[in-house]
């Protein structure tokens, strides 16, 4: 019951703290939501977002103001939907969009190595949502499904260049197949929307991620260009027939960040990947993706979602102009709807789980396709219990592993375990993971025959090295673990006693678990992870409750 008060409190202070506000709060989906893919169905809005080899995968979010986000489900929760087997953090699926038409809702996207492009369809966003369909003769990445007046579907992509010839390095173009919406499959011939970029004479890269949408007449392509890092934009094109030719705005790129001094205050980066959303009053506003480097392009939080209005002058729309910067705050788009702004994906978030549900919070995510139930909320009342398995992180494999995405760059994951080693090679604790090469990992485990908390680092060839270590006492006691992310370090704490925290090594190389270092497009998650590294047990490990609170500096002002 105590702890039951205690998170209530807690999350009352910080609907509180958030509820006198007229403006929201970039990004609005903190942390490695990438890919945003949005729609609207009457009074409601939808999004969704690439989740990689995490499963399950593609998170759904509602919202009644795009200001207040809730995580309704995921859109592929089942193992028939999803084999994520064998696949390396940043495979998986790539690049979703969510469309909804005539009372169905619609997600395209890319499985990677695997299905390739295919659709998923459902009357209710929370799901169930079908089997995946794949889209045979799609050949590319980043699908997109738009439908006209006339109820003609159409599926844009990303693809090679005319002939399979690159005329340089990152060719890329943007093509078009009309697609039945009752059998799911695609008629007609492959139409070349566009080829190159804006301006192939330019040779721009990576043109991708479009969509099709109409206003007035006319038929919009947005679509990013300038690759996924530092240099990525969003640029237009319009048509007056879905099929073009479609021409480039004199003005582009309608988003980027790539021209401003590097060294301005709290940057937001790499900004592009947009979707556009008409509210019910004629407003636009365009979610896409972007960084908050904390140093030369280094960030641990991964590509995230942005929110911004779209500003419409003589029929072309731009998200900003010139040397605009992307805003940590924006007026609140329907004001008479947002009474309260109180999102907790948002700003300096905070998240507490008592584990006293019967299912986990959709917002936990795993390594990979979940196929045997090794975690359990039944076992022992308001404790998350973790099977210790031979998996580790460190494979392409399922490790018992429940994982919490980093949305700040300073931040704390703090938890409380009841676990016994019984040999040196049973572990389980909290790590701080970006890739299987790529991890801190703080667990209880034993030394020379005595209980110890121990702290590792990934190497390049697969394995962990040790980095420090502390006896605690044998028992049937519970013990606190803390990472604290200090921008470019962290800090690991443990406590025998409640709260009262030891430091057990600080300073520890942060930019190691950077996109800039590690790669990919995932960023960092803290997960309760316990492993019996490659042997046979039946020990498991139990966890009271999963805490992380934000404190980043300009959220605090």
């Amino acid at each position: 019951m105590k702890k039951i008060v205690a998170t209530v409190l807690t999350i009352t202070l910080f609907l509180q703290s958030f509820g006198q506000s007229n403006y929201y709060t970039n990004p609005v989906l903190a942390g490695f939501y990438p890919d945003p893919g949005i729609c609207r169905a009457g009074d409601d809005y939808y999004l969704v977002n690439s989740s990689f080899s995490y499963y399950p995968g593609l998170p759904i979010f509602h919202s009644k103001d795009l200001v207040n986000w809730k995580q309704i489900g995921n859109a592929m929760n089942r193992p028939e939907q999803l084999n994520l087997d064998g696949a390396g953090v940043s495979r998986g699926l790539f690049a979703p969009d969510i469309t909804y038409h005539k009372g169905t809702f619609y997600i395209v996207c890319t499985l990677i190595d695997r299905l390739g492009n295919f659709v998923i369809t459902a009357k209710d966003p929370k799901g169930p949502w079908s089997n995946p369909v794949a889209l045979t003769g799609v050949n590319g990445i980043d699908p997109s499904l738009f439908f006209d007046d006339n109820d003609k579907a159409y599926i844009v992509f990303n693809s090679i260049p005319p002939g399979n010839k690159s005329l340089y390095d990152g060719h890329r173009t943007i093509r078009m197949f009309e697609l039945n919406a009752k059998d799911l499959k695609i008629t007609g011939e492959e139409k070349l929307l566009v080829n190159g970029g804006t301006d192939i004479t330019k040779k721009p890269v990576w043109i991708e991620g479009p969509h099709i949408f109409k206003k007035e007449g006319w038929y919009y392509l947005i679509c990013a260009e300038g690759g996924t890092g530092y240099n990525h934009s969003e640029v237009v094109f319009r048509s007056k027939s879905p099929g073009g030719p479609f021409v480039s705005y004199e003005k582009n790129p309608i988003l980027t960040q790539r021209h401003l001094d590097p060294a301005r205050k709290d940057p937001v980066t790499t900004t592009g990947h947009a979707g556009f959303v008409q509210t019910k009053n004629g407003k636009w506003y365009a979610v896409f993706l972007g960084c908050r480097p904390y140093e030369d392009d280094y960030y641990n939080t991964g590509r995230e979602t942005f929110m911004a209005p779209v500003i419409w002058e003589d029929g072309w729309p731009t998200i900003l102009k010139g040397n605009e910067e992307v805003q940590y705050h924006y007026p609140v788009p329907m004001p008479s709807l947002t009474k309260t702004v109180a999102n907790s994906f948002s700003g300096n978030a905070f998240y507490r789980d008592d584990f006293n549900r019967p299912q986990l919070n959709n917002r936990f995510i795993f390594l990979r396709t979940v196929r045997s139930k090794w975690y359990d909320l039944s076992e022992k009342k308001g404790w998350l219990a973790l099977q210790l398995r031979p998996e580790t992180c460190l494979e392409k494999k399922n490790p018992s592993f429940v994982a919490h995405r980093q949305q700040n760059l300073q931040c704390s994951a703090t938890t409380s375990i009841l676990f016994s080693a019984r040999s040196d090679n049973e572990k389980a604790g909290l790590a701080i993971f970006q890739n299987e090469v790529h991890f801190y990992y703080l667990c209880l485990s034993m030394e020379n025959n005595k209980p110890v908390v121990q702290l590792y680092q990934s190497t390049k060839d697969s394995s962990m090295q040790w980095l420090a270590s502390a006896p605690v006492l044998p028992g049937n006691k519970e013990i606190q673990l803390k990472i604290e992310a200090r921008k470019d370090s962290y800090a690991f704490f443990y406590a025998l006693d409640d709260h009262k925290w030891k430091l057990l090594k600080d300073g520890v190389d942060g930019k190691f678990l950077s996109t800039k270092v590690a790669g990919g497009f995932t960023g960092s998650v803290f997960a309760l992870y316990a492993t019996s590294s490659g042997k046979e047990t039946v020990n498991k490990a139990y966890f009271n409750w999963f805490e992380y609170k934000g404190d980043d500096e300009v959220y605090k002002h």
